[in-house]
């Protein structure tokens, strides 16, 4: 199943957490000390919030899908339309070891396109952004994606 993926980055994990089960008539179906996550089938959608970023709202969006051809297809028709990315292989972040395709929306929306083997017991590093979380890389101004260290 192809969910869509929404990150928010949060104040007050617990305030937070009380809204979204509501919301979604659901509690989480992973929740950490710093992460929260919905596996919605109705609609299908992969939300997630963690604390531990300087700026609050948005993350970022993506497409969650069940495997890596996917991943690559994604990667493919992106490609093709002129839209570059990151690729990354077995990066470990929000508690899960997935390999990824970054590209970013001429909003300068960041979306995370990916497939995930396996969940983990670590949240990750953080080599693109400044807070702690996710290996999310960002677009600079001169319109190339971070080369930061691998996740």
């Amino acid at each position: 199943m192809r969910r869509l993926h929404l990150h928010i980055s949060v104040k007050d994990l617990e305030k937070s957490v009380k809204f979204y089960t509501a919301l979604f008539g659901m509690e989480p179906t992973k929740l950490k000390a710093d992460y929260a996550q919905w596996l919605v089938d109705d609609p299908a959608i992969n939300m997630a919030i963690s604390t531990g970023r300087d700026k609050k709202g948005l993350n970022h969006l993506g497409l969650q899908v069940d495997s890596d051809k996917e991943v690559q297809e994604l990667e493919e028709r992106l490609q093709a339309a002129g839209v570059s990315g990151e690729k990354q292989k077995e990066a470990v972040c929000c508690y899960a070891k997935s390999n990824k395709y970054w590209v970013q929306d001429p909003s300068s929306i960041i979306w995370e396109n990916y497939h995930t083997m396996e969940q983990v017991e670590v949240f990750g590093g953080d080599t693109f952004t400044g807070g702690t979380g996710c290996c999310e890389p960002t677009f600079s101004k001169n319109g190339q994606w971070s080369t930061g260290a691998s996740c």
